[in-house]
């Protein structure tokens, strides 16, 4: 499946007032896409990846990681007319691909049902 991308600055400032969710991965920001048009078409997805990350090998490494585990989720957890931003963390380059598949189901599963339970709920900070 190739994603449709975001390309112009004005797209990923609309999405930034949505649903977000946060991970030691990245950042995924989710609002629905406006107009008719626009409303019949697929998701849509953006990354920002910093230079506060690194050199362009290692931010051009992490975008690459980050697309790939998105193709991945897409097509079987992303709704039709969304509009999403990835916003890559330090932890992108390290974790196992495995752990941002399943960081990224999680992560759609949020940002269209913000009452879903996170995996720390219930677990009060410092404690076992």
């Amino acid at each position: 499946m190739k994603l449709e991308t975001l390309k112009k600055r004005a797209e990923f400032l609309r999405v930034r007032g949505g649903a977000r969710h946060a991970c030691s991965s990245f950042v995924l920001e989710m609002k629905p896409q406006d107009g008719v048009e626009r409303a019949q078409s697929g998701a849509r997805f953006g990354f920002t990846v910093t230079k506060a990350l690194g050199n362009a090998v290692r931010r051009n490494r992490i975008r690459r990681r980050l697309k790939s585990a998105v193709t991945a989720v897409a097509a079987t957890h992303a709704k039709p007319a969304s509009d999403y931003v990835v916003i890559a963390r330090d932890g992108a380059f390290a974790r196992p691909f495995e752990g941002l598949r399943q960081d990224f189901e999680r992560a759609i599963a949020r940002v269209h049902d913000p009452n879903q339970p996170s995996r720390n709920q219930g677990h009060k900070k410092g404690s076992p």
